[in-house]
């Protein structure tokens, strides 16, 4: 299973941007998608997830109401639309699979390589 994110690239402050993850293997039946990043000398840290039906998301404090989080299960890619964007939200952001309907990085199941989002001031 390989899960492959585009989207990442330098923006300004304020900006908008939108991430995809791709599957490379039909897997997606049954999965939680979610966004993690990691900033230099930081941890991994949750973004957004959004349950195999989608009637669950949840998102980190620090995104909610700038980030939204989608999937089109059909397609078997998930989406991270990232609006109003600020130099803090620079990070490598990864896509991730997981079994589990809240997912935390400890739950993981698969993740992708990352993209980066650099966001200048």
């Amino acid at each position: 299973v390989q899960l492959v994110e585009t989207g990442g690239q330098l923006v300004q402050t304020g900006d908008s941007l939108r991430l995809t993850c791709a599957s490379s293997y039909h897997f997606f039946s049954g999965y939680s998608m979610a966004w993690f990043r990691q900033a230099p000398g930081n941890d991994r840290e949750f973004v957004a997830s959004a349950s195999w039906s989608g009637g669950r998301t949840d998102y980190a404090d620090s995104v909610k109401g700038r980030f939204t989080i989608s999937r089109d299960n059909a397609r078997e890619m998930v989406f991270l639309q990232m609006n109003s964007l600020k130099p803090e939200d620079t990070a490598l952001y990864y896509c991730a699979a997981s079994l589990s309907e809240e997912v935390t990085v400890t739950n993981v199941n698969y993740w992708g390589q990352g993209t980066q989002v650099t966001v200048s001031s």
